[in-house]
């Protein structure tokens, strides 16, 4: 009896397909998670406006993914009330474009109306003043509210079934308030590491901290 090979993989990559479809296709609590306060990324240019000329900002300690890292520079934020929220880390290394990413809560002490966005995707998000020792940077756009994410490396992305820009879902596991989580995007890179990225409304909403795992369910 000849067997078609390729008919046979389609079968078994069909068959795979049926059985994760809106199934946990991650083992219970495989996942961990890392809760993101309030945070602003640079520019070198801004950097300078707002610290002084030639500044550089001063590695704190190293952040989960390779190469990122939170600084000893805490800066102030201002939106619109006119009420300040200060003692915002700044992470580093230095970025193209500067970036504000704050909480839903945030929002409603700086009267400000940031979209849920993408890192790095800024076009037409939420202007907000940022205020250092040395001198004050305005951005018309640049403050958002991170999507939720899982940052994860490609050996993982196949893991999983998932490819960069997909979205998922994710059940919590454990202590907390029991939740699953719609719209987390997959992020896929050889410089990430796995980790799931939630702001600290989601976090609390759902009763979890940095440290907790959640497990991946395909819609």
């Amino acid at each position: 009896m000849n067997v078609d090979e390729k008919y046979i993989s389609e079968i078994v990559e069909k068959v795979v397909r049926e059985c994760v479809s809106g199934k946990t296709i991650s083992s219970d609590g495989d996942i961990p998670v890392g809760v993101s306060n309030r945070h602003i990324h640079l520019t070198q240019e801004h950097v300078e406006v707002l610290f002084g000329k030639g500044y550089q900002l001063t590695p704190l300690k190293d952040l989960s993914q390779p190469g990122q890292y939170a600084c000893k520079e805490q800066l102030t934020l201002i939106g619109p009330s006119l009420r300040a929220i200060e003692g915002v880390r700044v992470l580093g290394p230095v970025r193209k474009q500067s970036q504000v990413e704050i909480s839903k809560t945030d929002s409603f002490t700086l009267k400000v109306k940031p979209p849920v966005r993408e890192s790095g995707d800024l076009a037409g998000s939420a202007p907000i003043t940022i205020i250092g020792p040395k001198g004050l940077v305005q951005l018309n756009e640049g403050c958002i509210l991170a999507n939720r994410h899982i940052h994860m490396s490609p050996a993982d992305g196949e893991r999983y079934g998932v490819k960069d820009g997909d979205y998922v879902s994710v059940e919590t596991v454990g202590e907390g308030k029991r939740t699953k989580l719609y719209d987390v995007q997959i992020r896929v890179s050889d410089k990430f590491i796995l980790e799931m990225h939630l702001d600290t409304d989601d976090a609390n909403a759902c009763g979890i901290g940095n440290g907790s795992k959640v497990k991946l369910v395909k819609d």
